[in-house]
């Protein structure tokens, strides 16, 4: 989302960065899905017959904020990340070893939801990763590297990666770098960290 949105949603203390809420800006794990959060609830909608919806009231909003911040973050592992979605009314369903409850353990199916993991997509035309697994060979866990995406299975961030790459170094030189890692992670590495340079500067991307 525009990063004017997202830092007039600080300033209202709507979400405030939980790692800095300094000039320089750093966000947490749970940060990110209270931002998709925030961004679709405050969108105008169309339920399955098409009918539109009106955009959540804030009240709700901020009940999923508090929902998303409670929740365990040590349900996530390289292998397994739980599905953590949001309905309509701004509430919050998490769903780990094939059962979907809400955080205070109700029971819940239903359509209308958003998965907040998934790949996401603004109306303004930028793309977010997924949030457990934004590459095949790439991951993301809340309690590893302080969330950092990295190669699957070792402490690889593709953020060094992907700088490597800014300061003009070879794709080649890079693999003989990291020999054990196979090329086709950092390959991964290396399109993760475009894209997400695309939604910082879109308009180099036009």
């Amino acid at each position: 989302m525009p990063k004017s949105t997202v830092h007039y949603w600080a300033r209202q203390d709507i979400l405030v960065p939980s790692v800095s809420a300094e000039r320089v800006k750093l966000w947490s794990y749970g940060d990110l899905m209270a931002l998709r959060t925030i961004y679709w609830l405050r969108q105008t909608k169309h339920d399955e017959s098409g009918r539109e919806v009106p955009r959540t009231a804030m009240k709700a909003v901020r009940r999923a904020l508090r929902e998303i911040a409670a929740l365990e973050l040590d349900l996530w592992s390289e292998d397994e990340a739980p599905l953590v979605a949001v309905d309509r009314s701004g509430g919050i369903v998490i769903q780990h070893d094939g059962e979907a409850q809400r955080p205070g353990g109700q029971r819940i199916l239903g359509t209308g939801m958003l998965d907040l993991l998934a790949p996401f997509t603004s109306r303004e035309g930028l793309r977010g990763p997924n949030l457990s697994a934004p590459r095949p060979r790439l991951r993301i866990v809340p309690g590893k590297l302080g969330g950092s995406p990295h190669v699957l299975h070792t402490r690889l961030e593709s953020q060094a990666l992907g700088a490597l790459a800014e300061s003009g170094l070879a794709q080649a030189k890079i693999y003989r770098l990291y020999p054990d890692v196979e090329p086709a992670a950092i390959e991964d590495a290396l399109d993760l960290e475009r894209q997400l340079a695309q939604n910082l500067h879109p308009a180099l991307a036009a």
